[in-house]
């Protein structure tokens, strides 16, 4: 199983999991469900050195297996502050996935690689980035601080907008896609490209990580559409009455669906729906709310003119900034794709010795432990992995 189509695999899974794999990326790579015969190695020169991008204007680069697919990539020194950071586009045609690239506070040439996305589908990585897990912290509209508890401590870390039209991700004439899977095909075929343009990356641990976009579980009408048989109608069906019935109810009582201790009374009804990612509603009258105040200091920040010229956003996205974008929630959710049995992928993920680790909150509702049934030992296993211990 090579690489690219080990992740393709990973990016159909619901994400509150993280994965490490360890391997060489440099072989056919396969697209479409075939593989590629191996390229001429003259019609490929590899940049190898980060050193050489500018922090003006952006490097292109290419690679002959993915004809359809550039990165441009640039310096943008910006956030962290003690280590190189990058962004860029990853180019899809007329398609355009924005990403940061942070190296390793601790030695970069030789630590893993984690590759961060958030969820939704739909929603920026700039949450992660910039409120989690990232070398920064969005303090005010205005003002970011360090974060000496960024996964950068350890890793080479990226964080990247998708899928289209998510963050500053964009489409020159309004494409889109709709499922996992087609969504995957893009974010293989740009780490492949990375990989071979800067080979000191090869052979590392490489870890998929992100949080959220999981499979609810209700009741014995989801069970029956949406996972013993194929019937998208009656599973879309399912998923509507366990949304008037369980979510809406759950909604109304007030509660923080990420911290279940707390009563959380948001003023506009609305906003408490749309926390509970109700596809079908119309969303609030503030797209930036997202269960999370912060989130509307982080979109401030990011609409920065003098930032987004120093990340390298393109001139063509002059709309402010927002996390999440529910069209594409919506349009995903019309598919079922949230219902994709996932469970072959995983078990030959696991029989390859891909190693996983899901991590949920105890009293988190939205990835809630219920499907795991073990929380504690869950936080344990998320502790020896922070300390660089056998799982």
């Amino acid at each position: 199983m090579t690489f690219t189509t080990m992740m393709k695999s990973l990016l159909v899974v619901a994400f509150c999991i993280t994965c490490n794999v360890r391997g060489n990326v440099q072989k056919s790579f396969p697209s479409g469900g075939s593989a590629f015969e191996p390229y001429d190695a003259d019609l490929f020169w590899p940049l190898e050195d980060l050193g050489l991008l500018s922090s003006t204007e952006f490097t292109t680069l290419n690679h002959p297996t993915f004809a359809k697919h550039g990165v441009r990539i640039k310096k943008s020194d910006f956030c962290d502050g003690t280590v190189r950071a990058f962004t860029g586009y990853i180019d899809i045609e007329a398609r355009h996935l924005f990403f940061y690239f942070f190296e390793s506070r601790n030695d970069p040439d030789t630590d893993d690689v984690i590759f961060w996305t958030n969820g939704g589908p739909g929603c920026s990585s700039s949450t992660g980035l910039f409120m989690e897990l990232g070398p920064c912290r969005v303090t005010t509209r205005d003002n970011t601080t360090f974060n000496p508890y960024s996964w950068n401590e350890k890793a080479n870390i990226f964080f990247i907008d998708q899928p289209i039209g998510t963050g500053f991700s964009y489409a020159d004439y309004g494409e889109y896609v709709s499922t996992t899977e087609e969504a995957a095909k893009d974010i293989g075929a740009f780490v492949a490209i990375f990989f071979e343009h800067f080979s000191a990356f090869k052979g590392r641990s490489f870890h998929m990580a992100g949080e959220s976009y999981g499979l609810p579980r209700c009741v014995k009408w989801l069970k029956e559409g949406c996972f013993d048989t194929d019937d998208k109608i009656n599973c879309l069906a399912a998923y509507e009455f366990c949304s008037q019935t369980i979510v809406i109810p759950f909604a109304k009582l007030g509660y923080n669906p990420y911290d279940l201790e707390k009563i959380w009374y948001v003023r506009d009804q609305l906003f408490r729906i749309v926390c509970m990612l109700i596809m079908s509603l119309p969303f609030s009258d503030d797209p930036d709310f997202v269960c999370y105040p912060i989130s509307k200091n982080i979109s401030a920040y990011l609409d920065h003119p003098e930032l987004r010229r120093q990340i390298g956003v393109d001139s063509s996205f002059t709309a402010n900034f927002s996390h999440c974008n529910y069209d594409i929630l919506q349009r995903f959710a019309s598919n079922a794709d949230s219902f994709f049995p996932t469970k072959s992928y995983i078990a030959a993920l696991l029989e390859r010795g891909v190693r996983a680790l899901i991590y949920v909150g105890a009293n988190d509702w939205i990835c809630n432990w219920a499907p795991y049934d073990k929380p504690a030992e869950s936080l344990e296993l998320v502790k020896r992995w922070l300390a660089g211990e056998e799982l």
